[in-house]
């Protein structure tokens, strides 16, 4: 029995010695040994995954030593980059790359990637356009006759600094021979986070709707966003400044709404393992009348439809005028199903 006690305890350490020979070595101030993967080197910091507690991030100033088991990607203060296998020791490093031994320093490190991969500094600069198109029909028959079409476009360039989208939407609804929607809208809006948290927005949005009365509506603005949640799932953004609203309506007994005003939005996105909750909020006053604004919400579903770039949207759109034209409500509710097709 002995023996075989033995043997087991022999074959035991003889495993985690071999396992940690197999993985990354971290030493810090104070002669702590980190075991795990290093991930990456970023903002002073030292990112670890372990197996035995997660995942852990370690300022790079009190790093000592780092080794890697395989070649990783590093670029140097100076710019220089090396992808090969790390060791040091006393905050000295040996990066061993195909054309020789660098000698460097733990400080000197500026940051550090998976080898072959793309410098993350130089992938944050890098815009690309993203699109996506959706599309809803609905219609009945019986009682009443009733035929829905809704059609919306967005293009988006998101840098790590700014965002541009271009959108457009047109909504249609047919009751008994009678339009009960026919709304059209068409907008840009430039967000720049000039800071942290904090960002600058420019938007433009016209249209028009044809139900409420409306032959024409724009409305400009310019303020400041901040963000209260900034997460890789989650986002929450916040937005006041100031605007320019016009509505021309097609009753001459109405009266057309040109002032200045204030503008106030909230963007919410929440990143869930099969879905993507979306919600928006506008809210525009004029500054002649504050009793005189426009809000608009809209939540929203989002669900994939298997693997492919197809994707289902359930939602809600509440649009309310304060003073809208002669015979009209305030309010507007849109319930929607809508099918999102989205590319790159």
């Amino acid at each position: 029995m002995k023996p075989t006690l033995a043997k087991r305890t022999i074959t035991i350490a003889l495993a985690l010695l071999s396992a940690q020979l197999m993985a990354d070595t971290v030493d810090v101030k104070g002669g702590a040994r980190i075991v795990g993967k290093v991930t990456k080197i970023d903002g002073g910091a030292v990112v670890v995954a372990t197996d035995y507690a997660g995942t852990i991030t370690i300022k790079q100033s009190e790093v000592t030593a780092i080794t890697t088991d395989g070649p990783v990607a590093v670029r140097l203060a100076s710019g220089t980059r090396v992808d090969g296998k790390v060791s040091g020791n006393a905050g000295s490093l040996q990066i061993a790359g195909a054309e020789g031994t660098i000698t460097t320093s733990v400080d000197k490190v500026a940051a550090s990637w998976a080898a072959g991969g793309k410098d993350p500094a130089i992938a944050a600069l890098e815009r690309g356009w993203a699109y996506e198109a959706a599309v809803d029909i609905s219609g009945k028959t019986g009682n009443k006759e009733q035929l829905g079409t809704a059609f919306s476009f967005r293009a988006t360039l998101a840098g790590s600094q700014d965002t541009l989208q271009f959108y457009t939407a047109y909504d249609r609804q047919v009751t008994d021979g009678d339009k009960s929607a026919d709304q059209f809208r068409a907008g840009v809006d430039y967000a720049n986070n000039f800071s942290g948290r904090k960002s600058w927005y420019v938007r433009n949005e016209a249209g028009f709707d044809r139900v409420k009365d409306i032959e024409l509506y724009n409305v400009a603005a310019a303020g400041l966003g901040y963000d209260f949640i900034k997460e890789a799932k989650q986002t929450l953004t916040g937005r006041a400044g100031v605007s320019f609203r016009y509505a021309g309506y097609r009753n001459p007994l109405t009266t057309d709404v040109k002032s200045a005003g204030l503008d106030f939005g909230l963007a919410h996105r929440l990143q869930m393992d099969n879905a993507v909750l979306v919600n928006r909020l506008s809210y525009v006053p004029t500054f002649e009348d504050f009793a005189n604004f426009v809000a608009v919400h809209e939540s929203s579903l989002e669900l994939p439809l298997l693997a492919t770039q197809w994707k289902l949207r359930l939602g809600v759109m509440n649009d309310y005028n304060s003073e809208p034209g002669r015979g009209v409500k305030k309010l507007d509710t849109t319930y929607f199903t809508r099918l999102v097709l989205s590319w790159k």
